[in-house]
């Protein structure tokens, strides 16, 4: 199961994560199973966590510290077992310093970090990219699988002035 949380409007995402009971608002025209719900027993991928509101955080924290949700407009509490991973491109360490991401709720994800340089830090890897790009396209498409020349590399190369 997967959330992009950058791309659910601040007052969606509680409904997205935790469901809505039907009339919990206006457009809330029936009941509506939440990503964690829908996720128990397995795991969800919270994407972009960086920007979720202090106000889902909280809701977040107490998933993972309680496993218990609540459905938006609901009175009742709803036991998950749910493994989360979360990514983000910010420093969360640097926004929580800037009271934009909760501290406990960071110490509670950061069971295992995972830094992934950018690809401006490693361009060797590119080749092998494009190569598995085209291997995985060609194959869709039913296709022969096209090669990577040096040429290309070299053409790349010149056009970017920094190699690849």
């Amino acid at each position: 199961m997967e959330v992009n949380c950058a791309a659910i409007p601040t007052e969606l995402i509680e409904s997205e994560l935790f469901g809505h009971e039907k009339g919990s608002f206006t457009s809330a025209v029936k009941q509506r199973i939440g990503k964690f719900e829908q996720a128990n027993g397995g795991t969800l991928f919270l994407d972009e966590i960086g920007d979720m509101s202090l106000s889902a955080q909280a809701k977040v924290l107490r998933a993972l510290q309680e496993g218990k949700i609540t459905r938006v407009g609901a009175d009742k509490d709803i036991n998950v077992d749910v493994r989360v991973i979360a990514a983000t491109n910010k420093d969360l360490l640097q926004e929580v310093e800037q009271k934009n991401f909760r501290l406990d709720l960071y110490h509670r994800l950061s069971v295992i970090l995972i830094h992934v340089p950018s690809l401006n830090d490693r361009r060797d890897d590119i080749p092998q990219l494009i190569d598995r790009f085209l291997e995985s396209i060609c194959a869709d498409y039913g296709i022969a699988k096209k090669v990577l020349t040096t040429a290309l590399l070299n053409y790349c190369n010149n056009i970017t002035g920094r190699g690849i």
